[in-house]
């Protein structure tokens, strides 16, 4: 059985081809540009890349040419389209339905009602989902809801103090997003220690990021809540942020709510404290020479972080691992150590050396800490493969 995982934007279609049998990647690729004169798609089969220009007026045409490209008869791997058994999208938020599901009208409705909630990402993957479902029927749509792997918080860590009718009737509760990630870590853990009873802090810090306390390989509490804008700073989304300052800023700026919505939603988290960019990179790189907003950007982000661990740390009654993954979790030794700075009465002593040194998956705490620290780099879309491989069989 081959999978095809798709990670969609508005004008992008990102795929990797997974074997399921040999559990190996067999090509990635993609399409960017949707929609413009000249779109720009790229290939890469057993190490070798191929770039081209091609046409591609919407996510379905992309779908297309990427199916060409992978059959090709000099270049591919596939023989036919049709041995793609689906394509699997890691979708966010499904409101009413969660776990994973084919992609059905009744999965779009449900979908279509969170958009509020996930307007960075349910819209681009309702119209794809819509598109690729009519134009492509011969092939099955599988959406695994990153919501899935927090089903089994605790009433306690995903209610919040509102009129309970919010939560019952229209969902507002603490959801949880990163699930095939933080998954993927529980999982990759459990393999490497040789243990299933871990305390285990997933740190998925990145463009979006959140934190998730596991214990014996299930989702605890998750930074994350009714919408993947809460939590942590993301790079251009502010965050925790107090709903009762709204009606000032409504006042005082002048701007409608959905303005400051719009605000706290693509110009606010790393971009809008730094003022220098939303890429943990360049914020650092601003922050080395002298600038102070992207120096109190850092502070305020690892901060953020040290206060969900903490949170976490008293959650599971300590920790056996912490596990940093992510681009900003797996390539900044600066915000790995602004994260664990001070915590060896703890148990949480981070080896600076191996730290900074740290490449791919491996360990970086000093042998006298009784709590494992890891670098591990995530593996989304093998695990939403796997996911859709379990439901295309059952």
């Amino acid at each position: 059985m081959k999978i095809l995982v798709a990670n969609l934007g508005s004008t992008s279609f990102k795929y990797r081809l997974f074997d399921m049998a040999s559990r190996e990647q067999l090509a990635r690729g993609g399409v960017e540009r949707i929609g413009d004169a000249e779109s720009r798609a790229f290939t890469e089969i057993g190490g070798r890349r191929r770039d081209e220009t091609v046409s591609a007026p919407d996510h379905a045409a992309a779908v297309r040419l990427c199916l060409a490209q992978l059959t090709d008869p000099q270049s591919g791997c596939l023989r036919d389209a049709r041995d793609v058994a689906a394509i699997a999208f890691k979708a966010v938020h499904g409101g009413r339905v969660s776990g994973v599901q084919l992609v059905t009208d009744d999965v779009l409705a449900c979908m279509d009602e969170m958009i509020d909630v996930a307007p960075a990402h349910n819209p681009p993957y309702l119209a794809a989902m819509r598109l690729l479902h009519e134009k492509l029927p011969e092939i099955p749509l599988v959406a695994a809801f990153e919501t899935d792997f927090h089903r089994t918080i605790p009433p306690a860590n995903r209610y919040y103090a509102v009129p309970y009718q919010w939560a019952d009737e229209l969902l507002v509760r603490r959801w949880g997003f990163h699930g095939a990630s933080h998954r993927y870590i529980a999982t990759r853990t459990a393999e490497l220690t040789g243990r299933t009873d871990l305390r285990l802090i997933s740190c998925h810090l990145g463009g979006s990021s959140s934190l998730c306390a596991i214990r014996n390989g299930e989702s605890q509490a998750a930074s994350m809540g009714f919408s993947a804008q809460t939590g942590l700073p993301q790079n251009n989304r502010c965050g925790d942020f107090d709903p009762f300052t709204l009606p000032l800023l409504m006042r005082r700026t002048g701007k409608s709510l959905e303005e400051l919505l719009r605000c706290l939603a693509t110009e606010s988290g790393l971009l809008g404290l730094s003022g220098v960019s939303g890429d943990l990179r360049d914020i650092e790189k601003a922050a080395a020479a002298g600038n102070a907003r992207a120096q109190l950007a850092l502070d305020v982000y690892a901060a953020d972080v040290r206060r969900y661990l903490g949170a976490y740390l008293v959650e599971l009654g300590g920790a056996d691992a912490i596990v940093f993954t992510g681009g900003i979790g797996e390539n900044s030794p600066t915000i790995r150590a602004a994260v664990l700075r001070g915590l060896e009465e703890l148990g949480i002593a981070l080896d600076a050396v191996a730290n900074g040194a740290a490449r791919g998956e491996v360990r970086i705490d000093c042998p006298q800490s009784r709590v494992q620290i890891w670098v591990m780099p995530t593996n989304e879309e093998w695990v939403v493969a796997q996911q859709a491989a379990t439901l295309l069989k059952g």
